[in-house]
């Protein structure tokens, strides 16, 4: 029983090591979208700080699917989270969603 509560917690320690970091992720994004997500990317994105989880769990979805372009910007946004994970797209849209 105690080897099992032992392998228990090394699997919670590795899966929580192993989580996507919101923060770390946006610091590709802010060049662009400000250290707060308060600037127009480039001057023609919209301002995405305090986005829903969902609305931008879409966006970056459809943008590395090749799907979205909004405001001309899809072939740049698609390089840009082609190498996201779903769970780094989830820790980025959670971020985002808490920024203020």
């Amino acid at each position: 029983m105690k080897k099992l509560a032992v392998l228990t917690l090394a699997a919670a320690v590795a899966t929580t090591l192993m989580a996507a970091d919101g923060a770390a992720l946006y610091k590709k994004c802010a060049g662009c979208h400000g250290a707060n997500g308060e600037k127009k990317a480039l001057g023609k994105s919209e301002v995405i700080k305090g986005w829903p989880k969902e609305k931008t769990v879409e966006a970056l979805k459809g943008y590395k699917a090749g799907t979205r372009n909004v405001h001309g910007m899809g072939a740049l946004m698609k390089g840009q989270v082609a190498n996201l994970s779903d769970a780094d797209i989830e820790a980025l849209a959670d971020y985002i969603a808490k920024l203020k």
